[in-house]
């Protein structure tokens, strides 16, 4: 286990050395590969990383942006990570980014399942930048210890790159990416703010299985920068 903690002071300075850090990463894979691939997550903790970014002198022509899990509702829902990344992100001079979206027109996400990965099949791997948060369950991305779908998530050797997830304890019929392809990153971030969601994961990595927490499934296995702010 490598997790690396950067403690800020507040949640806005915490997004400002964030921002920086990023474009940072996005140039770097930019000049050296033509290219850069950024994974997000949604909820409300990184709508302010996300308007410093949109504003980020960058080439985001050469950007592919995709999200780490979505919520399986139309794009006009107030619960879509979609929407969120479109209205906070790909903004001023982030709209010329690419957004790789997990959501399509079928009814059901398990019908969405191979859609999901051929879009994400299209972006250069391993992504440059992936950006976790965290459930105070411990889920990361969608997968949650609810699920009947946990195992599947968190196998290394499935072959699947997405999965439909139905979580008992949370809204909403869900995509997610699966662990392999969330450990399939150059860079891991997870971003946190205020105490409980620290002590969910302390206690997480000091007693749960991966089963029980599944982010212990991603810090267990990869280098791990912990972005925090009370």
């Amino acid at each position: 286990m490598a997790l690396t903690i950067e403690s800020y002071e507040s949640p806005d300075v915490l997004s400002e050395a964030f921002a920086s850090t990023l474009c940072s990463i996005l140039k770097t894979g930019i000049q050296t590969r033509g290219r850069a691939s950024l994974v997000v997550s949604g909820g409300r903790t990184p709508v302010a990383l996300f308007e410093l970014l949109s504003n980020a002198d960058l080439d985001w022509s050469k950007v592919d942006i995709t999200l780490a899990d979505e919520r399986w509702v139309d794009e006009q829902d107030e619960a879509s990570n979609t929407r969120l990344v479109k209205e906070k992100l790909l903004q001023n001079k982030a709209a010329a980014a690419h957004f790789v979206p997990l959501k399509s027109a079928h009814a059901d996400a398990n019908e969405g399942v191979n859609e999901a990965e051929s879009n994400i099949a299209s972006m250069a791997q391993p992504f440059d930048a992936l950006i976790l948060g965290m459930g105070e369950d411990g889920h990361t991305a969608s997968l949650f210890p609810c699920s009947e779908q946990i195992n599947d998530g968190l196998a290394m050797s499935s072959g699947r790159t997405c999965i439909a997830v139905t979580p008992t304890t949370a809204p909403h019929q869900r995509m997610s990416m699966t662990l392999p392809t969330l450990l399939n990153s150059r860079n891991i971030f997870l971003h946190l703010t205020g105490e409980r969601k620290k002590e969910v994961l302390t206690e997480a990595l000091d007693n749960a299985t991966e089963a029980q927490k599944p982010i212990t499934a991603v810090v267990n296995r990869a280098p791990v920068t912990l972005m925090w702010a009370p």
